[in-house]
């Protein structure tokens, strides 16, 4: 079969490798779509923390069963998403129930090879029949799970303020199930492209862009008392540092991003908020229950989000151009 492997930053190879042989409880899995995300981008570029190379990429993934385990409930021919934290079941997060911090959490295309290529061997328990939607949408479960999740940490409720800073797919997912658990959506982003997108396909209540005036707009917005829930989605550490600052009294502040290095605050100003702050890594299976139900109930706009697309083999040149600010891209989906 044939793979793209990144073997250096900036640095990928078409290559040929074996049909890979299903072990004990695992399905062998026709890979159709995959996503690409920041993650992927990251490594391209060369910035990704939890990372080695060489690696084939892609873990935002759906495919075809080809085979299944003896008295699986899979069957040859069904599509399905993958959940791509491989985690160990037994550590001190995996005992209560939080895999998605397992303490050796291995993910597809990060970890451990992933999904760039035409076939993988798959634990069944991480794959999930796509009914009800297409290959194209099974693909983008995964990202906008991450937004389920941490809006689910955050417990964001009706009428509750919630900022999201930066508005790529990440903060995508997070203002699309922020509103539909009630919340009143104010975006922040530098790119105009991206504010429209927030504004016109997502209809969130309000955008801003970065600029000198940005603290006074959300101040008017708000009355002065900012934000229930900020998520921060930059990747910035400035952006992430200066956050701290748009969370009201007794609020919380997530972040999804992941940087190196260090993040510093401002404790006198942390205490007198009483501000909770979390971390919020990958998703649990509700999260993907809960992306599943809303694009079955058509609450996911996922041809908008799907801006850009090609075949997987042409993910060399793809990658610098859909990187690019100009593009606009949303989400980039490649076809296997």
């Amino acid at each position: 079969m044939r793979a793209v492997l990144c073997a250096n930053p900036r640095e990928l190879h078409l290559i040929e490798r074996p049909v890979p042989v299903p072990g004990q409880g695992e399905a062998l899995v026709r890979i159709r779509r995959i996503g690409v995300c920041g993650t992927d981008m990251h490594i391209w570029q060369g910035n990704q923390p939890y990372f080695a190379y060489p690696r084939v990429m892609g873990h935002e993934l759906s495919g075809e069963i080809v085979e299944a385990p003896k008295g699986s409930s899979l069957k040859a021919g069904d599509h399905v998403y993958v959940v791509p934290y491989l985690h160990c079941g037994t550590c001190v997060a995996c005992r209560v129930g939080r895999t998605n911090c397992c303490t050796s959490l291995k993910v597809l295309g990060v970890h451990i090879d992933g999904g760039m290529c035409e076939y993988m061997a798959i634990p069944e328990t991480h794959l999930f029949k796509a009914e009800g939607i297409t290959l194209d949408e099974a693909a983008m479960v995964e990202f906008l799970a991450i937004g389920a999740h941490a809006v689910a940490r955050a417990k964001v409720g009706e009428r509750q303020r919630v900022l999201v800073a930066g508005s790529g797919p990440i903060g995508v997912g997070v203002a699309l199930f922020a509103q539909l658990n009630g919340a009143e959506v104010t975006v922040i982003d530098g790119r105009a492209d991206r504010l429209a997108f927030a504004t016109n396909t997502l209809k969130v209540a309000h955008a801003i862009a970065l600029g000198p005036d940005d603290v006074e707009q959300m101040k008017t917005l708000t009355h002065g008392e900012f934000y229930h829930h900020v998520f921060d989605c930059t990747g910035s550490p400035k952006a992430m540092e200066r956050g701290f600052a748009f969370v009201a009294h007794g609020g919380t502040y997530v972040l999804l991003s992941i940087v190196q290095g260090n993040i510093s605050f401002s404790d006198p100003e942390f205490h007198k908020r009483e501000t909770t702050l979390l971390s919020s890594r990958n998703a649990q299976l509700a999260d993907f229950a809960t992306v599943m139900t809303a694009m079955r109930e058509g609450h996911v706009p996922t041809k908008a989000i799907n801006t850009h697309r090609a075949p997987l083999w042409d993910v060399g040149t793809k990658m610098p151009e859909w990187i690019s600010p100009e593009a606009g891209t949303v989400k980039g989906l490649l076809e296997v």
